[in-house]
């Protein structure tokens, strides 16, 4: 491997890493705060989006990140926390953390909610040491329109994925991998 490759290499994994470092919080300290920073992000999902609010209702839980820090250049970290609800009521705590490679820079912030509809899927989540998104059960990403025309009658996938809240600039392509881990309670 070229020596001045592996060293610029580095230095954009470590200009990524720490970029994102310095935008992520401090871990929840106050669980209270992040459950309704959670409702309220749900709240406002499911009252814009008749999709999510349709899934809600037949949901046997949903997962909210009302709150995830992505940032790089060429090499990309993102990090949220988040709330298993069961009921409309907290149930666990997860973080989410992943990484990506590829033409891509920029910043952004943004939230998404995972509508997990049967048991089935729940437990891979909440019997496993963690939870890969695009391994286990079928994960489908909600995108405006396909939100329009899903109903509970039309959807037939384990896990449906809402993002949401989107600021900041990220441009770019990658390819990227998402981890779902539970906090200790």
């Amino acid at each position: 491997m070229n020596t001045r490759f592996a060293l610029r290499f580095l230095l954009t994994l470590l200009s990524a890493i720490a970029i994102v470092a310095i935008a992520i919080p401090a871990r929840a300290a106050d669980t209270a705060a992040l459950d309704a920073d959670a409702k309220r992000a749900l709240d406002t999902l499911t009252s814009s989006v008749p999709a999510a609010k349709a899934l809600a209702k037949d949901a046997a839980a949903v997962l909210v990140f009302p709150k995830i820090v992505k940032a790089g250049f060429v090499f990309a970290a993102q990090y949220g926390e988040g709330v298993l609800l069961r009921g409309g009521k907290p149930a666990g705590y997860y973080t989410t953390a992943g990484g990506s490679y590829g033409m891509q820079a920029g910043a952004q912030e943004y939230g998404y909610a995972l509508f997990f509809m049967n048991q089935k899927a729940l437990r891979a989540l909440t019997e496993n040491a963690g939870f890969e998104v695009g391994v286990g059960p079928s994960v489908v990403v909600v995108d405006e329109g396909m939100g329009k025309s899903l109903t509970t009658v039309t959807a037939q996938q384990d896990v449906y994925a809402f993002i949401f809240g989107q600021q900041g600039l990220m441009a770019g392509i990658g390819v990227q991998g998402n981890k779902i881990t539970k906090v200790s309670n």
